[in-house]
């Protein structure tokens, strides 16, 4: 598709991945609007990278009617949605509150699903559109602490088939991306700290491959793809 003056929604735009992701398309003459719950750091972001910003939580469904609603309104269109929205939960099964779960999934699956649901009424009536939904290479194999934040990914790369199949008859591309083990602040929120390595990827190359697969001529698209490390050792 053609980038330049596409309209795009980037949902936890406020940092890594997120912002990565909106100014990789503002470069591209994208015009962008991007969410969060934290009002002051993302307008922050918003006027530092060049961006609109709306306040909401993806996973309140006032909020995702009134974001996307918004969003067409100041355009007059949406082209693009990026469900980049999440965190992480690593602990042992044992200890894992069902508060814990109920919570991650009301970010990671919920919130992807009202986001989704309200761009795709506009992208059906219109008939075209784009939605990228960012999982994690934790939704391909399951592994130890993982049970809360794995298994969202796991969810969320079930509605993302579902939705492929769905709405790829009214020219709406659903692709799902997997990053592997990117610099940023995730696993440290998530109770997993990890050491800087110049070896591990940075939130710009998820970017770049999500350019990559956007500039990809709309007769044809790429469902899914996993970004890593070439030599994280």
């Amino acid at each position: 598709m053609e980038l330049k003056g596409a309209v795009a929604l980037v949902t936890g735009g406020k940092e890594g991945i997120g912002r990565a992701i909106a100014e990789a398309l503002i470069a591209q003459g994208g015009r962008v609007t991007i969410t969060g719950r934290h009002e002051e750091a993302l307008r922050a972001t918003a006027d530092e990278i060049g961006a609109g910003s709306i306040v909401g939580d993806v996973g309140d469904e006032a909020d995702a009617k009134r974001t996307v609603a918004e969003v067409i309104r100041e355009h007059g269109r949406l082209d693009i949605l990026v469900n980049n929205a999440g965190y992480g939960i690593f602990k042992p099964l044992v200890d894992t509150s069902l508060e814990e779960l109920e919570a991650i999934y009301r970010t990671n699956v919920f919130g992807p699903f009202l986001m989704a649901r309200e761009a795709a009424r506009h992208f059906i009536e219109r008939g075209s559109g784009e939605i990228i939904n960012i999982a994690s290479t934790s939704a391909l194999r399951g592994s130890a602490t993982r049970t809360a934040y794995g298994s969202t990914k796991f969810a969320l790369r079930g509605m993302t088939e579902c939705w492929r199949d769905e709405l790829r008859r009214h020219n709406v591309r659903v692709m799902l991306v997997n990053p592997s083990e990117v610099m940023t602040e995730f696993a440290t929120k998530a109770g997993s700290p990890r050491e800087p390595s110049e070896k591990k990827l940075r939130p710009k190359e998820i970017a770049d491959a999500i350019i990559g697969a956007l500039k990809v001529d709309s007769r044809g698209f790429v469902p899914e793809f996993s970004v890593f490390a070439t030599n994280p050792f």
